[in-house]
């Protein structure tokens, strides 16, 4: 698997599918990082002086296959004097990226950035100008050699893109301009995306945007042509009224969209199906409040299979991801939890998930340091439980819908 982006692009209004995700996730090379540098005892430590201070600016460069990636490391102190940090990789857009945990003793950094599952660990250098160590996301770390910055070397941030003010709270948008058109044969995987106001699918057939649209799973949709589950499309819009959709109003256009282009009708009703029940587990959430925006979109992607980045979004959401793209069956929220929130879920999945996605799960690691599976991850991780029973669910009876035009 290549590389992936260190800044995933917002992917689905519930779900960021299996081939996205971040920075290196299965880089296929791990190269050697020398040990005499990793474990030297450095010249302040044997004379007894001063060390020399990690707050600083640091920059390095991450080779991968393909090509390179600039990362620039901000370390500074909070009001506390407890060291805080900021990420930064330049070749992909630089946005920064908060660090989530950093400790630097005796000459040892390491740290941590929990929103992209990666982790840092190096030596600081004898005369205190750099550090070397290993970069690790996924399976297989890679070397990362820091270098103090100076006014002469540092790389510049690019600065941020002009942020795209919301679309008013009462607005009923529709899509202006859509383009739909079959999907390539041999794409991988399925993606949604909202950059700003535009919005793009790839591989996704009409379940997969009814799914989206009305926050039921394959199950949930009775009464439909089977090509309405095969069809794959690729689809890019733009909303008639300027401005960042919230994630109502994003739903709402896409529902017109099923109306116009794919001709879809269907009524409701509700039927009893075997579902997993979402609840509080004993001890309570060990999940996070987000501090985002609480009208901006929320963010679901998955980094690899069993990696799902979790960040302002709401407990029917997390139900929503995983009754369409990891489960077999609805997934009911009584939690009882209102709000947004973040968390990062690591899990061993089986055979059974990832169907949503097309996906054949590999069989289970059977490696010793392996995440659990997914009830007890669940569990372990965020404080919630998961638990198989019967539950009276909505459902859509498609009544009508045809095949889109060609564009």
């Amino acid at each position: 698997m290549t590389p992936a982006r260190w800044i995933a692009s917002y992917r689905h209004l519930h779900k960021r599918t299996a081939h996205l995700g971040s920075l290196l996730l299965g880089a296929s090379v791990a190269l050697p990082v020398s040990l005499a540098l990793m474990h030297a005892s450095p010249a302040w430590a044997q004379a007894g002086t001063a060390k020399p201070a990690i707050v600083d600016t640091w920059q390095g460069t991450l080779h991968i296959p393909q090509h390179d990636l600039r990362i620039v490391l901000k370390v500074s102190k909070d009001d506390k004097g407890a060291l805080k940090a900021v990420n930064y990789s330049i070749d992909q857009g630089g946005q920064p990226i908060p660090v989530t945990a950093i400790t630097f003793q005796d000459g040892d950094l390491k740290y941590t950035m929990e929103i992209i599952d990666g982790t840092y660990e190096g030596k600081m250098s004898a005369d205190g100008k750099s550090i070397t160590g290993q970069w690790k996301q996924g399976p297989n770390p890679l070397p990362l050699i820091f270098e103090r910055a100076t006014p002469e070397t540092a790389w510049a941030i690019p600065e941020p893109p002009p942020k795209l003010m919301p679309m008013p709270a009462d607005a009923n948008p529709s899509f202006d301009v859509a383009t739909i058109k079959p999907s390539k044969p041999d794409t991988p995987g399925k993606l949604f995306r909202v950059q700003g106001d535009r919005f793009s699918t790839i591989n996704t057939t009409l379940a997969d945007l009814i799914k989206a649209a009305y926050n039921v799973q394959d199950k949930q949709i009775l009464g439909a042509p089977a090509w309405v589950f095969t069809d794959k499309y690729d689809i890019a819009a733009q909303p008639d009224i300027p401005g960042a959709p919230n994630q109502e109003q994003l739903k709402k256009m896409i529902q017109k969209l099923l109306g116009d282009r794919f001709q879809l009708k269907f009524h409701k009703d509700q039927k009893e199906l075997s579902a997993y029940i979402l609840t509080v587990a004993k001890g309570g959430p060990k999940m996070k409040k987000s501090e985002a925006d609480p009208n901006g979109l929320g963010g679901r992607f998955f980094r690899g299979l069993g990696v799902l980045t979790f960040t302002n979004s709401t407990m029917p959401d997390f139900c929503d991801l995983m009754q369409s793209a990891v489960l077999d069956r609805p997934v009911v929220d009584q939690t009882g939890l209102p709000g947004k929130w973040d968390f990062l879920l690591k899990w061993t999945p089986d055979e059974s998930q990832f169907g949503g996605m097309g996906i054949k799960v590999p069989p289970p690691s059977d490696a010793p340091d392996a995440p659990p599976p997914l009830f007890t991850a669940i569990q372990e991780q965020i404080g919630l439980k998961l638990d198989a029973g019967k539950a009276q669910v909505p459902v859509l009876v498609i009544d009508h819908a045809e095949k889109p035009d060609a564009n």
